[in-house]
């Protein structure tokens, strides 16, 4: 079987990412290694799990990464956080500092709101409805 693992996020600071992953939105950090060039290997994945896809948190090396952090995906939503509590995660994402550029809607495929991350990759806060 097949999956996708990893989806390298370009980051800033490795640290400030971490913090914002961990503390404002609950993942927790699952690696953090130094590599033989002084980059590291950050991976970080939503709630405790230690399975699902993870985020690699890599740190922009040059000019050409550097212009692409929050902006991975040209604007668009490009990144999609499910939850089991909606109303919950979005109260602690709020009260963390998260940057909610919409209200909470409901959509016939569940609960949903856009949120930004520290460098302004958008994301969808989503709890799927129930079938």
């Amino acid at each position: 079987m097949s999956r996708i693992a990893l989806v390298t996020l370009v980051v800033d600071d490795y640290d400030e990412a971490i913090r914002f992953y961990t503390e404002a939105l609950g993942f927790a950090l699952v690696e953090d290694a130094p590599r033989p060039d002084g980059s590291r290997w950050v991976v970080v994945r939503p709630g405790a799990h230690q399975e699902g896809t993870g985020l690699l948190l890599a740190r922009a090396k040059d000019d050409a990464q550097r212009a692409r952090v929050g902006d991975q995906t040209g604007g668009r939503v490009g990144f999609f956080l499910h939850t089991g509590d909606f109303a919950g995660d979005h109260a602690r994402m709020l009260a963390a500092g998260v940057t909610f550029l919409e209200e909470p809607r409901y959509e016939p495929y569940g609960s949903v709101a856009v949120f930004q991350d520290l460098y302004g990759n958008r994301w969808d806060l989503l709890q799927p409805a129930t079938a």
